[in-house]
């Protein structure tokens, strides 16, 4: 490692948490109270890409995070089946059984025990609706190894926007930019966030993607394992 860090700020989706797993989970009860449509995994494949691509969109400033929600399924059913559908019911819904979804990634219970047994300052920074990464959180378990939560919606801004990062630093006790890491699975999201801030940055990459962006980081890891072994051992 370059230095000795201190405190650690863990994005969650696909990161600590499956996010793939429990949106599988909960498009699948979702597509379930719809009569008219089958979730194929084509559409399964269309929806995962329409939703991307709007979260993007949103890291980027183009749209709100209120506007989003609040016409996501609306035109998604539009674009890909032709159909009406009442936006705010399924949104509702929809979040209700994402809520729901707490799987692992592997290896993160591991490493957030090691992580807090070596009195590591952990932190969650992370994009989304606040009562749904909240119940998350709390149904696994990992919110007892957090000092404090940062959600997108509590802040007022996402990643990587720097104002999120600065209502963070701000809440931080004894906040120090040198002895600080943020580790995440998201370039354009965690990484380029935590270059906007000033600190640095662990891009936790287990599918070896190929980094497409301007955005470097100063440690990439393929497993948390890796992790404990940079940061303890």
């Amino acid at each position: 490692m370059k230095k000795k860090y201190q405190t650690l700020f863990f994005d969650i989706d696909d990161t600590l948490l499956d996010f793939g797993a429990a949106e599988n989970q909960a498009l699948e009860r979702l597509f379930s109270t719809v009569a008219e449509v089958e979730l194929t995994a084509v559409v399964r494949k269309n929806y995962k890409m329409f939703n991307q691509s709007l979260w993007k969109r949103m890291e980027q400033g183009k749209i709100s995070r209120e506007k989003l929600l609040s016409t996501r399924f609306a035109d998604f059913f539009n674009q890909e089946f032709g159909m009406n559908v009442d936006n705010n019911q399924m949104s509702e819904q929809y979040l209700i059984y994402l809520a729901q979804g707490h799987q692992e990634v592997t290896g993160a219970r591991q490493l957030l025990n090691a992580l807090h047994r070596k009195s590591f300052k952990l932190f969650v920074v992370t994009n989304g609706v606040k009562s749904v990464q909240t119940k998350r959180l709390v149904d696994s378990h990992f919110d007892t190894y957090f000092t404090d939560i940062f959600i997108s919606e509590q802040t007022g801004y996402q990643k990587p926007n720097k104002k999120f990062f600065n209502y963070v630093f701000d809440n931080v006790r004894n906040f120090d930019a040198d002895s600080s890491l943020i580790i995440g699975d998201s370039l354009t999201s965690d990484i380029a966030g935590g270059i906007n801030a000033g600190i640095d940055t662990m891009w936790f990459n287990p599918e070896r993607k190929k980094n497409l962006t301007n955005y470097s980081a100063d440690y990439i890891v393929h497993s948390l394992s890796e992790i404990n072994n940079l940061l303890i051992n």
